[in-house]
């Protein structure tokens, strides 16, 4: 266990840097306090980056997982209310209910099937020094909606930023969108390239549908020591006056 935190600590100490360089990105765009969307809190991790380096609104926070949610609530206690909202449920194409596989590091919690046959994963059970794939990961139930329900009933008027880190997820929820895509500017997601996590999609399905509500790549990054690239897409048929 402690292991496995060990490297999620390394790992994350390398995002900083590379975060950075979005951040200033983000800052070139807005000079106004945002409202930021953040979809896979995981433990707070970006609520925590957001508002050191950003002017906030409101942030609405969103995890599935029942255990990433315990700890995302204790990690965020200290922050103004009125300026963070969390949420214990995820997004997708479609309200239900679903299943979360939740890792022991818990980072790589995917609603998405593992595909314990990939070298990618194998290796990582090695670095985590974890001897077989039943101790790596068990189901949690979590629940689903679509960002189009949850914008239309909390009346949200407009989002600075969509940040989207979901595991493998992101299409899907990119699908819940249909409707109120025109009231965001950017949004910003990370999307893996290894075969690890089962996904029915590629980067082109991703890349299509944002094009087809009107947006375009303006940024895209490598992540250090994964097969992994973070994007940021922009609203290109909205003129946002800031």
């Amino acid at each position: 266990m402690f292991y496995s935190r060990l490297i999620v600590v390394i790992l994350n100490f390398f995002d900083y840097f590379q975060q950075k360089k979005i951040i200033e990105l983000i800052k070139k765009k807005f000079a106004k306090p945002l409202v930021i969307f953040d979809v896979g809190a995981h433990h707070g991790e970006t609520i925590k980056l957001f508002h050191r380096k950003l002017q906030m609104k409101k942030i609405y926070s969103f995890e599935p997982s029942p255990k990433n949610f315990e700890i995302l609530d204790k990690n965020i206690s200290k922050f103004d209310k009125d300026k963070v909202e969390i949420f214990n449920f995820g997004f997708g194409d479609q309200n239900s209910k679903n299943f979360i596989n939740q890792t022991l590091e818990s980072s790589s919690s995917t609603i998405n099937k593992f595909n314990e046959k990939s070298n990618y994963f194998k290796k990582k059970l090695k670095i985590l020094n974890i001897k077989s794939d039943n101790s790596f990961y068990y189901q949690l139930p979590i629940i689903i909606k679509t960002l189009d329900d949850f914008i239309e009933k909390k009346q949200i008027e407009y989002i600075d930023l969509l940040k989207i880190d979901t595991e493998g997820y992101e299409l899907n929820v990119l699908k819940g969108l249909s409707k109120n895509n025109k009231k965001i500017k950017l949004i910003y997601f990370e999307h893996h390239y290894d075969d690890m996590i089962i996904k029915n999609y590629k980067f082109k399905d991703i890349h299509k549908l944002l094009k087809s509500y009107g947006f375009i790549k303006i940024k895209k990054s490598k992540m250090l020591f994964r097969k992994s690239f973070e994007y940021i897409y922009e609203n290109n048929k909205i003129n946002f006056k800031y």
